[in-house]
């Protein structure tokens, strides 16, 4: 681990020291080395710049970017951590760190209590198949601004607007969790029904393959409320019953989403939406939990299996649960012949914050999978100077 922080610090500065400005702040604005120079919480990132040459003057280069800095205990918790200590690949690093910049600048300010989704500089196909780069979640909840990672992890601020020449930076209490693909965080957040029906009908890699996507994805209590009928679909049944969960092309936030809009699935049919209040409906379905972000898009866990030959029937909106879609189907408390072969969490990380990894281990399984195609790493340059600043603040935790 100390060997391949410092080979992506020792990196940046090697690609990037013939672009490299002297930044200098203007009227009164700090550059980025000056502001961690000033600022405590940082002082892990301060004291590895310092001990790579030519480092901090390179990280000036860097402009119109927000950075979301973990604090010192930040980075303690992670590396401490199942998933930090799982870390052992230069690429994975790096995404990492890349997932932590946002192209533009953004204030404090600029956040309230409609969720906005915010391109980062992870756009490398190796762990991110969105348009545009791999995106964090900004809301406002009470006073506090929070960005949510992937297994809807999230990040308080605990400083803000932080200015320096560059741009922006926050300050966060927790190490952002780069975006997994879709079976790694459906297994993450107990939806082991839909990935043992992906898996049976051998859609998991077609799925995770495709890029911009919105999956509608119903909970394990919704497959048991059908579970009478699940045994009797043929493979094509099954196959155009998931698919119709499922949008190609469009990464729909929730933000996104209005009444009475429909879009296209990848079954042919199209999906509607609704929504009352607060609430978010497709067809007869309830969204639960919007928003979790995976490799390639996003996922809207649902109340209800869609059914592609009934999508006609309203959705009661002051139903605690919607009536099933299939005509005829009872429940079952088994669906064993679904999630027999699913794995099982190896620890509480969707929703929460990273689990210390027990007797030293390694972390999860399908940490930073995605199951996406290779493809090339980001070269811009505030994506690596930035980079190397917090594989700097790795090394020297690590040292």
């Amino acid at each position: 681990m100390y060997r391949q922080l410092f080979s992506v610090a020792a990196l940046a500065a090697t690609v990037f020291a013939q672009n490299a400005t002297n930044s200098t702040g203007s009227e009164g604005t700090p550059s980025l080395t000056d502001l961690l120079s000033s600022t405590e919480s940082l002082s892990s990132l301060r004291t590895a710049i310092e001990g790579v040459p030519g480092l901090g003057e390179i990280l000036g280069s860097a402009t119109n970017v927000t950075v979301l800095a973990p604090s010192n205990e930040a980075f303690e918790m992670f590396m401490s951590s199942a998933q930090g200590q799982s870390f052992n690949d230069e690429d994975a690093i790096q995404a990492l760190l890349q997932y932590h910049i946002i192209n533009g600048t953004y204030r404090s300010d600029a956040v309230t209590d409609m969720p906005v989704f915010l391109p980062t500089m992870l756009n490398s196909t190796d762990y991110a198949n969105v348009t545009g780069g791999q995106v964090v979640q900004a809301v406002m909840q009470g006073e506090n601004v929070v960005f949510y990672s992937g297994l809807l992890n999230n990040s308080t601020v605990t400083e803000a607007d932080q200015e320096f020449t560059g741009g922006v930076v926050h300050i966060i209490d927790r190490v952002l969790t780069v975006p997994r693909n879709v079976s790694s965080t459906a297994i993450s957040a107990g939806l082991s029904a839909i990935v043992g029906a992906l898996t049976q009908a051998e859609l998991v890699d077609t799925v995770q393959s495709l890029s911009d996507v919105t999956i509608f994805a119903p909970n394990n209590s919704a497959f048991n409320a059908i579970g009478s009928s699940l045994g009797n679909l043929t493979m094509e049944q099954l196959t155009g019953i998931l698919t119709y969960h499922v949008v190609n092309g469009t990464v729909a936030y929730s933000s996104m989403l209005e009444n009475d809009m429909t879009v296209p699935s990848l079954a042919g049919g199209e999906l509607r939406i609704s929504i009352e209040g607060t609430d978010i409906f497709v067809n007869s379905a309830k969204v639960l939990i919007p928003n979790v972000l995976v490799a390639n898009g996003v996922i809207h866990v649902i109340d209800n299996v869609l059914n592609p030959n009934n999508t006609e029937t309203e959705p009661d909106t002051a139903a605690e649960v919607q009536t099933p879609a299939f005509e005829g189907a009872t429940s079952t408390d088994n669906l064993g012949s679904l999630t027999s072969g699913v794995p099982t969490p190896t620890s509480a990380e969707f929703g929460a914050a990273p689990t210390p990894a027990e007797d030293g281990g390694q972390g999860g399984e399908g940490a930073m999978e995605t199951g996406a195609p290779e493809g090339a790493a980001s070269k811009k340059e505030g994506a690596m100077a930035l980079a190397a600043l917090f594989a700097a603040g790795g090394f020297y935790m690590n040292a």
